[in-house]
């Protein structure tokens, strides 16, 4: 793909160059990249400053490698190649790249999905529906991976929103492959960093707002702000003919008035408290299956949960949008299987029930425990397992032991992530959450620093008819200490578990890291 250095500036806001110095019409014909390693001849090499190092220190590498212009913030004079001074270098990557690559969210319906909880699963059940709609070919970049119509790929251990000229590059291979509409997943990261900049969306989803990632935006208000960014590219994204620009958004959220006020050429509301134009009505849940009615349809689905019924309506609000018949949106969502990770039941032959789910947030863990309360007779036990990553918001720990505290029987505080911070001092956070809420350690909870040791513990603990449920890590295929990913699977320990030994690949396993008793 061969492009000019001044065909992609024009893609970029004018108030963010400051000065120009080489030639402009230099030939770009390698892509655009934040990375020294990533350049290849002809491309151009983005400097920016990073969490952990700045790019600007990597230039004379890129032009070592071949890099054709060099994109920076720094007042540089003396390269040998066309060299543009910018406000926000990171800012302007995702319109750079998406101008290298012919700008293919505008070939593309863009649906777009953000918010603290159920984004993923969102993402899968509309997936499921527009898959099934004649003449759709639909593409997705979520959480757990990429799909370019059939040819899928895994977007990383810990990774949210993917780096913009991955966004960009996978777009295009979704253009090349004949695809129509592509499904988005949207992080408060992503949209906060200029991830999606670039991205032309045709229909904003909002699931919900709730605390969350306060470490990084720094308030509540700050966080909300970043989702907001979404439903704003609505008006500022490139209007294909005889579109309409939609927002779609969860009546139930307290914030639902905010987003609603944002400029859209259309606004459909969804959910299950308050009157909206999708309220979910008669809800059953039922041991496999769960059951309710909106607009006069019965719609059934695999997932358990008043949570995932949010995320159904959701998706299928956006599917009408779209044009999407009842009897697709029906066949999409109960097709669904549990998404891997989400609610999903681990089934060794043990007579109680164990349980892996991602909530690591204090709402999703509450909803999590909810869910798995209507699926216990009362006279069962509900034992919670979880932990609080380190390096990230806080106050999310005390809340999170605060409602297990509510709402589980026996509470388990283990390491999620504890990175560079002391675990013992995260487990200290957490447990003041339960005391405050009247538990006894040792009876109410424990805290058992091995996560392979701590569901091995609670399965222990689970008798007849239990429930156990390890939270906070769901798909995810590795945990972090010190600043080492270790591999672990949360599905892994918890089979370990029930057939009778922890999972031991964790620094922390034969540390001294016991259960109580």
């Amino acid at each position: 793909m061969t492009t000019m250095l001044d065909t992609l500036l024009d893609a970029i806001p004018a108030e963010q160059i400051q000065t120009t110095r080489g030639d402009l019409s230099t030939e770009i014909n390698a892509p655009v990249v934040e990375a020294s390693h990533d350049v290849q001849p002809g491309g151009l090499f983005v400097a920016r400053a990073g969490g952990s190092s700045d790019g600007h220190a990597f230039i004379a590498d890129a032009i070592e490698a071949g890099a054709a212009a060099i994109i920076g913030e720094a007042d540089l004079t003396d390269l040998p190649v066309p060299y543009i001074r910018v406000k926000d270098a990171q800012q302007t990557l995702g319109h750079l790249a998406a101008a290298y690559y012919g700008f293919p969210s505008r070939q593309l319906v863009i649906v777009g999905v953000t918010g603290t909880d159920g984004k993923t699963t969102t993402c899968h059940l509309l997936h499921s529906i527009l898959q099934r709609q004649l003449g759709f070919r639909v593409g997705y970049i979520s959480t757990l991976s990429a799909d370019f119509g059939g040819d899928a790929a895994p977007t990383g251990l810990h990774v949210t929103t993917p780096g913009a000229p991955q966004v960009q590059e996978y777009l295009a291979r979704m253009v090349e492959a004949g695809l129509t509409h592509c499904i988005l997943e949207m992080t408060s990261h992503g949209l906060a960093q200029g991830r999606l900049n670039g991205v032309d969306i045709d229909v904003a989803v909002l699931t919900n707002v709730t605390h969350e990632h306060l470490d990084f935006h720094g308030s509540w208000e700050r966080y909300r702000d970043a989702k907001a960014r979404m439903f704003h590219m609505l008006a500022g994204s490139h209007r294909k003919p005889n579109a309409r620009k939609t927002a779609v958004i969860n009546a139930d959220d307290p914030s639902a008035d905010y987003f609603a006020a944002i400029t859209a050429d259309q606004v459909f509301t969804y959910g299950i408290a308050n009157q909206s134009d999708f309220r979910a009505k008669a809800i059953r849940h039922r041991p496999a299956a769960t059951v309710f009615e909106v607009s006069g349809q019965r719609i059934e689905m695999k997932l358990p949960g008043d949570f995932n019924i949010a995320n159904a309506l959701a998706a299928l609000c956006a599917a009408r949008t779209l044009g999407v018949g009842w009897d697709t949106i029906r066949a999409g969502i109960a097709a669904v299987p549990i998404i891997p990770g989400r609610m999903e039941l681990i089934d060794e032959g043990q007579d109680f029930l164990a349980m892996v789910d991602f909530a690591h947030t204090p709402n999703a863990l509450r909803r999590a425990l909810e869910a798995g309360r209507q699926m216990l007779p009362p006279d069962k036990r509900l034992i919670a397992v979880f932990g609080s990553a380190g390096l990230r918001d806080v106050a999310k720990r005390r809340l999170m032991a605060e409602t297990a505290a509510d709402l589980a029987d026996l509470t388990v505080l283990t390491a999620e992530d504890p990175r560079t911070e002391s675990l013992d001092e995260i487990l200290e956070m957490m447990a003041a959450g339960c005391i405050a809420r009247g538990s006894v350690e040792g009876e109410a909870f424990v805290r058992v620093p091995d996560r392979g040791q701590a569901i091995f513990y609670a399965c222990q603990q689970a008798q007849a008819g239990d429930l156990v449920m390890a939270c906070g890590k769901g798909h995810e295929q590795s945990m972090c200490f010190g600043e080492t990913e270790y591999p672990w699977d949360d599905r892994a320990a918890m089979r370990a578990a029930l057939r009778g030994a922890p999972l031991a690949t964790l620094p922390t396993a034969g540390k001294g890291a016991h259960a109580p008793g």
